[in-house]
Formats: structure tokens, sequence, C-alpha cells
């Protein structure tokens, strides 16, 4: 029986080492590009795009499913908020495929230039999705659409038309596979957009060089007040036809009604300016065509088409694009717990590297601030810095795995401070606009983690006094009355509370930078700003609350609502815990360790009643575990701050539930907007075990971490390699954590360590060690 039972069990374990080398094998032929899921995130409120985009693009080329009017009868129209990204997985038709895009922001513009093929009948309105056959927009299912990092495809079921689409960093190029007719077009609409106000469109220009080349641009008035963005697009086959449709009043009629400037006529312009090209197509034929952007002109879009890419052929061009993808994702390189663990991981990835994106063209001319034309000599101009949100992870992140693309962003926002007639570095800044969104100067908290870690190219001096420079222009959301009060009071600046507790983080900063480098006095200035977080300091409540101007707390107090109690995208709840410069101080104040320690518990714990999510906007169930809003930025720390108390084992089961139940596969997959990568940074450095709690701070804080092993490969040369033993779905608790062998006895470890290389050993167990890092 005992022999038989050991024969069994070596059958057993035949059959399971088997089974294993095959899914190794499998595993070992699959490229990591094919583990970025782009979809993730493109239903409910993630605003990711599923389409085509190079690592940093100047191209987002994706599909559209409806374009939204701002306003509806003179009032906001909600239903826009759905589409920051242009596309709702659970939309049933494509309107068409547009070039410029923002990857999981709670804002929006662009969508520039939407091209859409079609058949049978010319229709040059879009139609709505109740009623699609009323315009040129097409049905589609998710079953005939693919999607992957640099590649997307889709079947247009009402034209029978397959259309794939990839691209490089400055062009976007579409392959069409038609069926046999003599009535095929490719339309190039110049109205379409995300956000469509009434008079988004300020002006646009369309010129037909020859049967198979068009330039133009296109002049909008949305987020930001004025962008102009020029392009080239060229088709593989020449067109037979060609003619155009106005939607304004607006156009020229070239020598009052000499020439009929709607068919066939070399150019147009007009605010409203609508397309279409004429081919005869066999059975299964294909018509590929170019499409790049320049900042600066037509010529500009041409010569980086030429670049970029000088042939046709789209598998090429696509291939091209998927390798460098590879090449970005194997930055780092994991083994996980399971497949899906290592979908999100690479997706997180993925949408880490869409942005900021490249903003000049391939001779290194873009257009500034002041609206010149500038030269990047000595660097890579980049644009879309949606600092807000990515100051907390992303550009840490990039300090790590992307030092070289981080430093070409913080001279992209150093030439931008130049640029600006208030001398400021930029807020939220896009397309040579500033759009003043959101608080706080956290291109502050850039530079200064650039300079505390090391990552330099630039004048540091310089820029420690463009810093200083945006920290003090008064006029600025308040700042005066911070700098004279040193909080920013409620009756005079809304979101008060909020806006004082991000300046004084920034000064902390600032003054972080300025010890770096040597300046005293700086240091010395910004330090004793940085504490200001005290003034809004409640003492009977417990609670960060807003003052008014003559220093009284304002009387109306729910530290659990989000709306007028001087806050922003949270409540005091939130806030309260947002003094990442200085947790021991902020704990002190908030009763010592054990009360603070219990009130993080109650933070996770709670339940909110429903009328504290009457404005979806500002938070959702989507996105909260109790209290604690991990779809809105200002709470990406707070786990992290039980390593300031006696219990840093409380983190643990924590953040692997945040990482299990706000980041999954499938479109619905993200717990709130991914906002240009920051929810993705968190998901990365999470999963690796650490976290910049206070960027400007060499030190990352230590948690919980989800991968089995990861090796980091850093662009010194140098690898940081992430082990853990004894790894399982309930194995979430740090036992011990080794640096190169050596036990550490505090929660944290300093970046100057990871970038020399070295083994960061994670031991994991069932239940908490209480004992660990209790000094």
């Amino acid at each position: 029986m005992t022999n038989m039972m050991n024969f069994k069990q070596q059958i057993v374990l035949f059959f399971g080492v088997i089974t294993t080398l095959q899914l190794n094998a499998q595993e070992a032929t699959k490229q990591l590009y094919e583990y970025a899921d782009p979809m993730i995130g493109t239903a409910k409120m993630g605003h990711t795009y599923p389409g085509a985009s190079s690592p940093f693009g100047s191209i987002q080329l994706s599909p559209d499913t409806d374009t939204i009017p701002f306003a509806v009868d003179g009032h906001y129209n909600p239903d826009v908020y759905k589409y920051c990204a242009g596309y709702q997985y659970d939309d049933s038709t494509i309107v068409g495929f547009s070039h410029t895009h923002f990857s999981g922001t709670g804002h929006s513009d662009l969508g520039d230039f939407l091209v859409m093929p079609t058949v049978g009948a010319l229709q040059l309105n879009p139609g709505t999705e109740a009623e699609p056959d009323s315009g040129y927009r097409s049905r589609f299912s998710h079953e005939d659409e693919e999607a992957s990092p640099g590649y997307y495809s889709v079947a247009l079921k009402d034209y029978n038309i397959k259309a794939e689409l990839t691209a490089t960093t400055r062009v976007g190029v579409h392959k069409y596979t038609f069926p046999k007719a003599d009535n095929a077009h490719i339309l190039l609409d110049l109205t379409a957009g995300i956000y469509n106000y009434d008079d988004k469109n300020v002006w646009t220009f369309l010129r037909v060089e020859n049967d198979t080349l068009i330039t133009g641009y296109r002049q909008t008035n949305g987020w930001a007040r004025t962008r102009t963005v020029y392009f080239a697009m060229a088709f593989s086959k020449p067109f037979k036809n060609y003619g155009y449709a106005k939607a304004d009043k607006s156009v020229y009629n070239g020598f009052w009604g000499r020439f009929d400037q709607t068919h066939n006529f070399p150019e147009i312009a007009g605010k409203k300016i609508k397309a279409y090209f004429d081919f005869d197509t066999e059975e299964g034929e294909a018509v590929e065509v170019k499409l790049s952007i320049s900042p600066v002109s037509a010529a500009g879009a041409l010569a980086n088409m030429k670049v970029e890419t000088p042939k046709w052929g789209f598998e090429a061009i696509k291939t091209k694009v998927q390798q460098q993808w590879n090449k970005e994702l194997g930055k780092i390189q994991v083994a996980s717990l399971n497949e899906s663990d290592k979908t999100n991981f690479y997706t997180a990835m993925y949408h880490a590297f869409l942005g900021p994106t490249v903003y000049m063209d391939v001779d290194g001319n873009y257009k500034g601030l002041d609206m010149n034309v500038h030269q990047a000599d000595d660097f890579v101009n980049y644009t879309s810095f949606s600092l807000w949100d990515t100051y907390r992870a992303l550009h840490p992140f990039f300090n790590l795995v992307q030092p070289k693309r981080n430093r070409d962003m913080i001279k992209s926002m150093l030439a931008h401070q130049n640029q600006s007639v208030h001398h400021m570095l930029p807020i939220w800044s896009h397309y040579a606009n500033e759009n003043w969104c959101m608080i706080g100067y956290h291109s502050a908290s850039v530079v200064a983690d650039a300079i505390v870690k090391g990552n330099v190219d630039f004048d540091a001096e310089k820029a420690l006094e463009a810093c200083v420079a945006t920290a003090n222009v008064s006029y600025f959301d308040g700042l005066g009355y911070y700098k004279e009060l040193g909080f920013v009071p409620e009756d005079k600046s809304g979101a008060s509370v909020s806006k004082t507790l991000e300046y004084a983080y920034d000064d902390w900063a600032i003054a972080q930078a300025a010890k770096k480098i040597g300046n005293e006095q700086v240091y010395t200035t910004f330090m004793k700003r940085a504490e200001n977080y005290k003034h809004v300091f409640d003492a009977n409540t417990g609670f960060m609350r807003p003052k008014l101007s003559d220093g009284s707390f304002k009387k109306e107090f729910d530290p659990l609502n989000t709306h007028g109690q001087g806050f922003i995208e949270g409540n005091s709840w939130n806030y309260s815990l947002y003094v990442p410069q200085d947790p021991a101080e902020m704990i002190e104040m908030m009763g010592g360790k054990h009360t603070f320690s219990e009130h993080l518990d109650s933070l996770f714990t709670m339940e909110l009643p429903d009328k504290y999510f009457e404005k979806t906007e500002d938070i959702s169930r989507d996105g909260i575990i109790g209290n604690y809003v991990h779809g809105n930025e200002p709470s990406h720390h707070v786990v992290y701050l039980y390593n300031w108390t006696d219990t840093p084992w409380k983190s643990n089961d924590k953040i692997r539930n945040v990482l299990r139940t706000m980041y999954k596969t499938g479109a619905d997959g993200l717990g709130g907007n991914d906002d240009f990568g920051q929810m993705s940074a968190w998901y990365i450095f999470s999963s690796l075990g650490f976290y910049p709690v206070a960027p400007g701070s060499e030190d990352y804080a230590i948690g919980s971490p989800l991968v089995v092993d990861a090796k980091v490969y850093l662009e010194n040369g140098n690898m940081l390699h992430v082990e853990t033993k004894k790894q399982s779905e309930k194995n979430k608790y740090v036992q011990k954590v080794l640096w190169n062998g050596k036990k550490l006895d505090v929660p944290s470890i300093k970046h100057s360590n990871l970038m020399q290389g070295g083994t960061l050993t994670f031991i994991m167990g069932r239940k908490p060690n209480k004992s660990l890092f209790v000094q």
C-alpha cells in the first residue's frame, strides 16, 4: 500500500514537473509587451485609451467611441467626464481614430485629426450611438478588437473594414483592409475633438499637395487656451477624388463662387472643416495612412514623417515599436505569484511610460510657452505635466528607472519657467500652455527629488532659483496669503487647507534641494515655511481644519465632507494625514504613536454614508477602502505611515489589499483615474516592496512586496535584485528584510544604496512579526 502511494505521488510529481516546464517554456517565448493590456482602465473612471503609442510618444492614435459636447443647452454636460480619453469600453460604436489623447486624466482636450474609413454612401456627420446609421460611425464588438503596446485593431462591422493602428514617436500609422468597393472613403474630421466646446476650433486649414499627400493645421481654444497642431497626411495609394464639407459660415468661397471649393479644390480653411478621400478597392486590399504632427509647422510634420517612417510597411513599423516597448518594459524583469499579477505589473509599467510626452520635432524645434519657436539643443523637450498627480511616485520612479528622461523633463520645466511671464515652473501644462489646474507648485518637488538623489545634469543652482521664484509668486492661488499669514484663509481662497498643506510640503522639498547644494539661506527660509501645516491643525478636533483670514477656524466643519470644507479631492480625514515631510511630528500632534495607529486603522475600516458620494467626480466608492481614497492621490502615501508608529506590520495586509482590490485585469481594473501614470507608479513601487513617501528625501519606506522576484536593470549598469522568500497569497506579512544579506533595522532604505545595485530580500510569513523594525 505504501509503495502504491509512493508510485502515485511520483506520477503526480512527474506530471506536475512536466506541466511546470511547459508553462515555463510558454512564458519564455512570450515577449514582455504581450503581458501589458492597454484595455485595463478603459471602463468606468480609469480614463485610459486602448490605442497605439510609442514610449512617451507625441502620438496617441486611439479609437474614440463618442464625441461629447461640453455643454448642452448652455449647461455643463456631466457625460464629458467619462470621455477624458475618448473611449469608453461599454460603448457599442466607434466614431473614428484620432491622434492625440491624455492617459488616465480627470480632464481632457486633444482628440486631434480624427480619421475614419467607410464604404458606401458618403456621410460626413458622425451620427449618434443610438442611431449609428445616421452618420459615419460604425458598430464594433470587443470580440473583434485587439490591443497591445504599440498596436490596436478592430473590425468596423458596418463597413466590413479591418482597422489597424500603430505609432512611432511623431507618426500615427493606419492600415485599413477594405472589401471590394468603388465607393471607399477615408474621412478626415478636423471638427472632432475630446471635450467639444462650440467655439473650441479657432481655425483649421487643409492643403492638398498631391494625390497622396495633404498638409494643414488645427488651432483650438479649449483647456489649453491657444494650441496649434500641424500635420502631414500621406496615403499609400492615390485617391481618385476628394472633397470637403463645412459646418460653419467662415469658409472663404474663393473668388466669390468662381470655383467650387467643396470638390477637388486644392485648399480650404475655416473653423469646422471635414474632408473625404475616395478610392476604388479590391477585396482584402489594404490602404495605409501615415499622419505626422508637429508643434511648429507643416514642414516640420512632413520632416518628422520622412525621418521616422521613410518607407511604407505597417508590419515593419509595428514590429519596431513593439521592440521599443520590450526594451522599456525590460528595465524590470519580474516573477509573480500568478499570470494576472504579471499582467497588472507590466500594464502599470506601460501606463507609466506613456507620459509626459515628447514635444518637439526631430530637429529639436518646438513652440514654447511664449508662443515662439525654440530649439532644444541638449535635451528632449516634453509636455503634458500632470504634476499634482505625478510628483508623488511617477517622477521618483523615473529617477530610479528612467533617470535620463527625468532630467530632460526637468530641463523642459526649466525652459517653461524661462519662457513664463510669471517666472513659474509648470503647474499642469501641455502643448505650450499652462492650464493652472490643481494646486501646489509640485514641479519644485520633482526638481528637488532629482537634486537630492543626485540625478542632475542641469544647473542645480538655477533650478533652485526657479523653484524659489515659483514659490514666491504672491498672486498665485492664495500664495500671497500663505506667505503673509502662514496659511491660506478659506474666506479668501477655496480648498485652503489642501493648499496650505501642499505648499508646506513643496517648501520642505525646496529646502532639501538647497541643503544638498549648500545654500543655507534658502534652506533656513523654506524649512520655516515647511512648518506652516501646523497653522491649520485644530488640536480640539484632531483634524486639519480651514481657517479664516482673522485667524479663527471656520465654524461649520465636517471632517468627512469633501465639499466646502477647505479641501480638494479628499476630506479632512484624508488631508489630515498629508504631512509627508514630517510624519513623526504629525503623529505627535495627533496624540502619539498608539493613538495614531488606531486612527489609521479606523480610516481603513469605517463606513461612509451615501450622502458623501453625491458628487462622484471627487470621490466614488470604486476607489475607496473604508475612508481610504486610493482613487485620489492625496492618500497614496498613507498606508506607509504605519512605519512611523510602533506597529509597522499593520501596513502589510493593507498594502496587499490595495494591490488586490484597486488593480485588476479587465477593462474596469483600475480603482480611479490612472492620472498619467501615478496610480501605476504606486502599484510598481508597492509591488517591489518600497515607496517614496516624501519625494525630496533619499528614503523609501519599506512595505510588503507582491512580486516573487524582480530584477531592476538600472541605467548606470547596476542591477537591483528584489527577492522574496516564502512568498504566497497568504504570506503577506514581512518577517525580516535584508539588504545584501544584512538585516535592516529600520523600515526604510536609501535611493543611493539601491542605485549601487544589490539584493533586497524579504522573508514573508502568514502572521505579522510585531517586533519588526520596533526599536
